[in-house]
């Protein structure tokens, strides 16, 4: 009997597994992917991207979400530019990751302008319509609809750099009135969640090492900042915080500040400028 040769299984998507990994070691953010054509979740908590760069009630409305937050938990009114900068941080962060993490397990870049992406905060949840994206050569995603096949390595992290500030340009705009702050300090805060967001992520995979070299090769920082992040990854050691390996930790500096001194002034994040060296040794060595 001739047995029929099975053929490979079409791709759903160039980046379903990315999205279907990053949910099987960070619980905190599900990706849903929204078919083209179809509308991207609206009410019951979610806000799209395109909602917040407009900046208007709906953006009022995901702060007010913070500002509660924020009375709530530590007792106190926060400025309304602090409560604008957390509510940044908190879109941000999982933003990046539906770029950054595609790019950082299977060599593919997708699109994501801010009509494409909606957001619901309080159950970790994001939907996204991905119909472009870069690859490389060979890849076997480069068929689909929507591929564009780029030169090489450094090519495809232009591409990473360009579908971040594609998508970050807008929503900086419609929060910047609201922060108080200069378009520095706001591709600043884009920087800092770019490299922390895919940091933090690929530590749960256990690739920490490669994702570090990944991003100072994404963004090497000055001199050769690439416009218009501020800054770059801009990875060290930490002398004196040695890990069961003996090898010393790896720190880094923020390029902009997320204003939690202002409620707490003892409690500066760790890899805030205001926390000494000293004092991330001593809270490392605590956690360990």
């Amino acid at each position: 009997m001739t047995v029929p040769a099975l053929l490979p299984t079409p791709l759903a998507s160039p980046v379903a597994s990315s999205y279907a990994r990053l949910a099987e070691v960070y619980a905190g953010l599900r990706v849903d992917e929204i078919a083209p054509g179809e509308r991207l979740p609206r009410g019951a908590g979610w806000v799209g991207a395109d909602d917040l760069a407009a900046g208007g009630p709906p953006l009022d409305a995901f702060l007010a979400w913070d500002d509660a937050q924020v009375l709530r938990d530590y007792g106190a009114q926060a400025r309304p530019d602090v409560v604008a900068t957390f509510g940044l941080h908190r879109y941000a962060w999982p933003a990046c990751l539906l770029v950054t993490v595609p790019w950082f397990l299977h060599r593919r870049v997708p699109r994501i302008p801010v009509h494409d992406v909606s957001f619901q905060r309080v159950l970790g949840r994001m939907a996204v319509r991905v119909e472009e994206f870069a690859c490389l050569p060979g890849d076997p995603a480069a068929t689909l609809p929507g591929a564009r096949v780029v030169a090489d390595e450094e090519a495809l992290r232009a591409e990473v750099r360009d579908s971040l500030a594609e998508h970050f340009a807008p929503v900086l705009d419609g929060f910047a009135p609201r922060m108080r702050r200069g378009r520095r300090a706001l591709w600043g805060m884009a920087t800092d969640d770019i490299v922390e967001g895919l940091w933090y992520v690929a530590e749960l995979l256990g690739e920490e090492p490669r994702a570090m070299t990944e991003l100072e090769l994404l963004l090497p920082g000055s001199p050769r900042t690439h416009k218009p992040y501020a800054g770059g990854a801009g990875f060290r050691e930490l002398p004196g915080s040695e890990g069961p390996d003996g090898a010393p930790r790896t720190t880094r500096d923020r390029a902009a500040c997320c204003f939690f001194y202002t409620l707490r002034p003892e409690d500066t994040c760790l890899t805030c400028p205001r926390t000494c060296d000293a004092e991330r040794v001593s809270r490392l060595a605590a956690t360990a």
